[in-house]
This record gives structure tokens, C-alpha cells and sequence, in this order.
């Protein structure tokens, strides 16, 4: 890759940490304006995909398509194909367009292999729409609890019922203090120009103990950060732009949950001294919810929690 391969609020968090070095070197060689045969080939075994998309509005919200296995297919290194349109009351209905900026996870988590790919959205249609390779990368198993889906035609056949409201209800605080995994989208804010490639929209995994994402009053949902690929993909943009969208799954029922959040970084305290395993937290104060019940089509078998979150703490509980 001739342009950037990181934008400067990757840059900056890298410096904090003390990698940038490191990674000036190491990134260009792992981060690729094309998908390796291995990645193209990846995607098109998976029966469903994470996506980050902005809306009209500039709040990043994170999604998913599902589709039994072969629904992408990779025609050419830099191109991939999505015969899916979005599920019921997802909001990436409304954010695909032609020349939309896109983060695609892929993720298999019955084998811990997940893959990203960050482009943009051409050759819309009825049937889905393509996606042009922007940054196509690899990441660690870590944190990723192995369940395996199925995609299910009977749960894609039903209407889903959508709850949207400025704050979480009750249902939403059940889905996010039970989680073990939750998904971010978040996006670049800045000169898109001198960025490059390194522009765009990104949307990452987190994974941990159930009960990782502790919530506060008000809303507000604290997580801690384990060491990564130390890229930085998506620190780097909340540090430049501090909107973000989650998107939390129930996985015995198919509710999917919709947060569009603000988002900071804690980088010390006696909150991260508490909690084992933690290198930095997340923070993020919920802007909006929306609930969409039964919405995806999956079965997930019994989840086996990553064995590297052994070495991870808990919240400690509050006070009687």
C-alpha cells in the first residue's frame, strides 16, 4: 500500500502505548488494499457478517446481514460481492448507498477466525450490493467465544417487532449486563484526503466474561480494553471522532440490540487497577437504543468462553 496505512488518532494511540514505531513498520506489511485468497475464500464460508455503516447524519451504527454460507463471494482480490439486504429495522437499511463508506467483520466463531475488510459500497441493487477493498487485514482468535450458527429460514420468515427509545429499557439492560460479546463501529473524522485508505468506517469485535460490560447510572457502559493487535483501529477513531454505534446479540433468542453511543478512552485510575486483565476501559453513554426482537435468522450452539480470558477479572460487585 502506497497511501497511509494508519490515520493520526491511530498514530496518536499508538505513541501513548509506545508501538508506533513498531507498527509504521509492521502495519503496511499485514494491512492490504487487497483480500489474500485465504480472506477471499474466508468470507465466502460465513453465514452471516458484522457491518459498520454511517448514517445521514454522521453516527456510526454497527450490523448484520445473514445468509446461509456462499451469500459472498470475492470475484477479485479487491472486490466483494453481498447478495443480502438488511434485516428488518436494522439501520443499515437506511446507510447503504452507492459510494457509502463500509467496515465488514467477518467472523467464525466456532474456530476464533475473523478476518476485516473496510471499503467502499458500489453496484447496488435488489439483491445486495458489492463492496470495493479499501484495507483487508487479519485478526487474533483472542476474546472470541466459540458457538457455532446455523442460519435458520424459519427465523428469517418472521416480523420483527421494533422498540426505539432515547434510553435503555429493560430488555436492553438484560442483553448488555449478561454479554459476552458485543460489536463497534466507529469512524474516521478528519482531513479523508491525507488519511487515505486509512479513512473510512471500521467495526471490531469485543469479547469477555459474561458480565464484562458494566452498567453504570445514566446509561453509561463501561468495558475494559485487553491487549490487541495494537492497531488501534478503533481507539484510533474515537480519539479523533467520539461517536459510536454497538450492536449487542442475544444469541438464545435472536434480539438484536442497536446503541448509538458517545465514546471516551480511560487510560488509568483505580477503575482499570481493578479490573485483571484490563490494559485501558472504553466508556460510552448511550445516545439512543433501538430493540429488534426475534430479528436474526441464526441458531448458535453452546458457547465456550476464549480460554485467554482466564486471566481476566470481573466488575466488582456494588455494595449491599
Amino acid at each position: 500500500m502506497t497511501a497511509a496505512t494508519f490515520h493520526e488518532g491511530e498514530r496518536a494511540v499508538q505513541a501513548h502505548v509506545g508501538v508506533q514505531e513498531r507498527l509504521a513498520e509492521f502495519g503496511p506489511r499485514v494491512i492490504r488494499d487487497f483480500m489474500p485468497d485465504q480472506h477471499r475464500a474466508f468470507f465466502e464460508q460465513l453465514s452471516f457478517v458484522i457491518a459498520g455503516t454511517l448514517d445521514a447524519h454522521g453516527q456510526p451504527w454497527a450490523s448484520v446481514l445473514a445468509q446461509p454460507p456462499g451469500f459472498m463471494r470475492s470475484p477479485h482480490p479487491r472486490q466483494l460481492d453481498v447478495s443480502a439486504r438488511p434485516l428488518p429495522g436494522d439501520p443499515l437499511a437506511a446507510n447503504l448507498a452507492e459510494g457509502a463508506a463500509i467496515g465488514l467483520l467477518g467472523l467464525e466463531p466456532h474456530t476464533r477466525r475473523r478476518n476485516r475488510m473496510n471499503g467502499v459500497v458500489r453496484g447496488m441493487s435488489a439483491s445486495g450490493f458489492s463492496v470495493d477493498v479499501g484495507q483487508s487485514f487479519g485478526n487474533c482468535p483472542k476474546y472470541i467465544q466459540a458457538r457455532e450458527p446455523v442460519y435458520r429460514e424459519d427465523r428469517a420468515a418472521a416480523a420483527p417487532v421494533v422498540h426505539e427509545l432515547l434510553q435503555l429499557d429493560d430488555a436492553a439492560r438484560r442483553i448488555i449486563t449478561s454479554a459476552d460479546t458485543f460489536f463497534i463501529a466507529t469512524a474516521y473524522a478528519g482531513d479523508s484526503v491525507q488519511a487515505g485508505r486509512a479513512a473510512g468506517v471500521d467495526v471490531s469485535h469485543r469479547g469477555g466474561k459474561p458480565g464484562f460490560v458494566r452498567l453504570g447510572e445514566g446509561g453509561v457502559l463501561t468495558v475494559p480494553d485487553f491487549a490487541g493487535n495494537y492497531f488501534f483501529n478503533t481507539l484510533g477513531n474515537i480519539a479523533v471522532n467520539p461517536r459510536a454505534g454497538l450492536l449487542f446479540i442475544d444469541f438464545d433468542n435472536g434480539d438484536l440490540l442497536y446503541l448509538a453511543v458517545t465514546a471516551g478512552i480511560v487510560w488509568d485510575g483505580p477503575e482499570l487497577s481493578s479490573f485483571a486483565g484490563a490494559q485501558r476501559l472504553m466508556r460510552f453513554k448511550v445516545q439512543s437504543m433501538r430493540l429488534v426482537e426475534s430479528s436474526l435468522p441464526l441458531r448458535w450452539g453452546e458457547a465456550e468462553l476464549s480460554p485467554v480470558l482466564q486471566g481476566t477479572g470481573a466488575w466488582a460487585q456494588p455494595p449491599d
